[in-house]
């Protein structure tokens, strides 16, 4: 078979797949691309059993069709070193010898057989599961969630955002027991309520996929994988086996002490303080009075400490909080909003972290944080 295409156009594709191949193998055919070329239409998959990624790029200039699979690590390699220039690829499908051929050289490599590429998962339709989400709204959701997920082997179901459909909204969760995550859209909605848990891997090659994406992502779930189909390219992913924890009632619901901060001017005071903090705990310490907030950390190992105070608005009883300075950061890097609310019932309970005013009506955010015993 034989095929022209563009390189870079090519190169654009096969960089955003190749995020899919593992390091480690367990099968060897995994470490290439396989070329899938019918009716005009070149699809590569890229795999590694776990998640699977395809792009399709149609060609004007096509002659036979067939399967092959084609060391990815070289032909990356070889295809970043060519000005955007047309190349023919000329594929001897008896004995898997592939020359490329440029405006003035040659390049010959031996793929493998095609047909030994694990065979793709298929949608169980009985009892399978369809939404058309808006890309705005599943990349939203993987990028305010994404940060939270855990990496605990005892518990999988921990490892990926927890996607949850209903008929009035579309929910994303995430946690790792120390801070969660819920991301709500209700400009997205499912005909019947269901729910999958989404691994860490196929979330972030979603993540690098959707900013070019302008048309809406066809979802499609049963038992075992969820299959996203965007413009140019599809992910099949294994799901994430299990029941996701109950993460409602997690969530305290009586808040009565509120502080509304702004946020950068508190997350540069963070920055600043927290270099104090003692580094196995990187505790600090949040001291609410009324319109202002004072943020220590010392480290008596070192005898250094500091404290910085903050203007805020607060309503409620004056306490103090400790609180894992990484986990704060983080949290208020993941939040978009000019101001942000802290809303508290007692020292010992979780702190939720909210936007003071909603960016847009379809969108609700709530990040909660674990507190840390302060050794007065």
């Amino acid at each position: 078979m034989k095929f022209v295409v563009s390189s870079t156009e090519l190169l654009s594709h096969l960089n955003a797949i190749s995020k899919v191949i593992s390091n480690k193998n367990t099968l060897p055919i995994l470490d290439n691309f396989l070329f899938d070329l019918r009716d005009s239409k070149l699809t590569v998959t890229a795999s590694d059993l776990e998640s699977t990624l395809i792009t399709s790029i149609e060609l004007d200039n096509t002659d036979g069709e067939g399967v092959i699979a084609i060391p990815a690590k070289i032909l990356i390699d070889t295809l970043k070193e060519f000005p955007e220039q047309p190349l023919t690829f000329n594929i001897e499908l008896s004995n898997f010898a592939i020359d490329i051929y440029s405006e003035n050289g040659k390049f010959s490599i031996v793929g493998q057989n095609g047909e030994d590429f694990p065979a793709l998962p298929e949608l169980d339709e009985a009892n399978a599961s369809k939404i058309d989400v808006p890309h705005d709204v599943l990349l939203s959701g993987i990028l305010k969630t994404l940060f939270a997920t855990a990496d605990d082997e005892l518990r999988p179901v921990m490892n990926g955002i927890f996607v949850e459909l209903s008929t009035e909204d579309m929910t994303f969760v995430a946690s790792d027991a120390h801070k969660l995550v819920r991301y709500k859209r209700a400009d997205a909605k499912a005909d019947v309520a269901a729910s999958f848990i989404l691994p860490k891997k196929p979330a972030g090659l979603l993540r690098n996929l959707l900013p070019k994406e302008e048309f809406d992502v066809k979802l499609e779930f049963d038992d075992k994988n969820a299959f996203f189909t965007l413009t140019n390219f599809k992910l099949i992913c294994r799901l994430v086996e299990g029941r996701y924890p109950a993460y409602q009632s997690v969530i305290p619901q009586n808040n009565p002490n509120q502080l509304t901060v702004d946020r950068l001017e508190l997350y540069n005071t963070l920055k600043r303080v927290s270099v104090f903090s003692n580094q196995a705990s990187n505790l600090i310490k949040l001291s609410l009075q009324t319109n202002q907030i004072v943020v220590s950390a010392q480290d008596i190992d070192f005898s250094i400490s500091a404290v910085e105070r903050l203007n805020c608005t607060y309503d409620g009883d004056e306490l103090e909080i400790g609180f894992k300075s990484v986990f704060l950061l983080e949290i208020l890097s993941n939040l978009s909003a000019a101001e942000v609310r802290l809303e508290l019932s007692d020292p010992t309970r979780a702190g939720i972290l909210v936007p003071a005013e909603k960016e847009f009506e379809d969108e609700d955010v709530l990040m909660l944080l674990m507190p840390m015993m302060i050794n007065s």
